[in-house]
Formats: C-alpha cells, sequence, structure tokens
C-alpha cells in the first residue's frame, strides 16, 4: 500500500519556493506520479514551477473538489490502495485539507489504514493568526459565514460574543469578491471596542495586515483588499 502525502502550495503566483516552501519536499513531489487535486490546471502550474524531472503529462491528476459526489471520493484512492503508488494530495492554495475538500480523501485513507504524511507549508489561517496579535492560544476558524444578510449579521454578532466572552480569536475567509460585504456588515454589526484584523496576499509581495479596533476602522475605511484573497479575525 502507497502512502498519501498533503503538500502545500503556495499562496500566491509570486511567491517564491524559497520563501513559501521547504526544498525538501520539491524530492517527494518528484517521485510521486497521482495527484488528487482541486483544478488540474493549477495544479499542472505549480508542478512545472517545481523543476520536475519527468514531463508532466506522464503524471495522471484526479479532481476532487465541491463538485464531487461524496462517493465518489474512495475510488480517488484506487492507485494507492491497489496498486501500491504513493499519492499527493494539493489544494488550489496553502495546505491541503484545512478549508478544503481533500479531508474527505485523508478520512478515506484512514478507513483503509493507509498511511498519511502531511508535509510543511503555509497556511493562510495560521500566519494571519500569528501576525494579527491575537489570542493564539483559543482560536475558531468558521470558514465561511451565512450569505443571507440577516443570518450574516446574526452570526458575526454570535462569534463577537464568543471573542468577548471566552477570549477565543474568531477566523472567517470569504470569497474575495464578497470582502467588502463582510467587512462593511462587521462594522455594522460589532461593537467600537472589538478588534478586527484583515490579513490579504499573505507571502505575496504587496501582503497586508492590519489589526485595530472597529471604532478605528469606521475611522480608516476599507483597505484595498477587493478580489485579494483576505482573512479576517474578530478579537
Amino acid at each position: 500500500m502507497g502512502k498519501l502525502y498533503l503538500i502545500p502550495t503556495p499562496l500566491g503566483e509570486t511567491a517564491s519556493w524559497d520563501v513559501a516552501l521547504p526544498a525538501g519536499n520539491r524530492a517527494i513531489i518528484d517521485r510521486i506520479d497521482c495527484f488528487v487535486v482541486e483544478n488540474t490546471r493549477t495544479a499542472r502550474r505549480f508542478l512545472a514551477r517545481c523543476g520536475l524531472s519527468r514531463a508532466i503529462d506522464e503524471i495522471v491528476f484526479a479532481e476532487l473538489n465541491e463538485h464531487t459526489p461524496p462517493e465518489e471520493v474512495e475510488s480517488l484512492l484506487v492507485p494507492l490502495l491497489k496498486d501500491g503508488k504513493d499519492m499527493g494530495v494539493m489544494s488550489e492554495a496553502g495546505l491541503p485539507c484545512v478549508a478544503d475538500p481533500g479531508a474527505l480523501l485523508v478520512a478515506a485513507a484512514h478507513r483503509h489504514g493507509a498511511e498519511v504524511v502531511p508535509l510543511a507549508g503555509p497556511g493562510s489561517i495560521t500566519l494571519a493568526l500569528m501576525a494579527s496579535g491575537a489570542n493564539g492560544q483559543s482560536f475558531a476558524f468558521n470558514g465561511y459565514l451565512p450569505v443571507k444578510p440577516q443570518e450574516r449579521i446574526r452570526a458575526i454578532r454570535h462569534f463577537e460574543r464568543r471573542a468577548q466572552s471566552e477570549g477565543q480569536s474568531q477566523i472567517f475567509i470569504e470569497a474575495p469578491y464578497r470582502n467588502r460585504k463582510l467587512f462593511d456588515d462587521m462594522l455594522a454589526a460589532c461593537a467600537s471596542g472589538t478588534m478586527l484584523c484583515v490579513a490579504c496576499d499573505l507571502l505575496e509581495p504587496g501582503q497586508y495586515v492590519r489589526s485595530q479596533s472597529i471604532g478605528a476602522w469606521k475611522k480608516s475605511g476599507a483597505p484595498a483588499f477587493d478580489k485579494r484573497p483576505a482573512i479576517f479575525i474578530l478579537f
């Protein structure tokens, strides 16, 4: 039986290998012939930057994303379970299985007793927490908030109460084109003394990280984060 390697990828297009990923990851990637990825085109582009010793056309890709039926996930492990091949899992950017459907594949691998090997690399959630000044001893990643305005406001107030009553940092992500809407709703829903960190394009040359109170954000205005990957932290 092969091993399932969880392979981090850079958070953006311009972040270099030296900044984002350990050099030792290259050797592992170079000997894997089968990858499960969110998007084949993105994965091929990443592997091309890795400087593989063989042609990318020799590599087999299978996609696992939000459109993959759960009952089909286990079949993606056939090369590992039946043929004894090592396999790699890659998300669109950052760490596989964190805010990523790859977790379903890892769960299936564990059910079959396969060895799962996580590799080191960048994770936007933890990088933002590190840089925020928020509580790193107790924190929760809440993913995406509801899209409907009233439900989103209720959720923001719920997590703000948790941040204040438990001292637990509350972390969120949003689709880049909805960053401004989430930001505006946080400013409308939260108390002026609540702290909010906005972190964008982490590890990229133009990265932005700023933590200040809701009241201060109302004075300074929104950052230039339209269409940029961002992390939001309430604390």
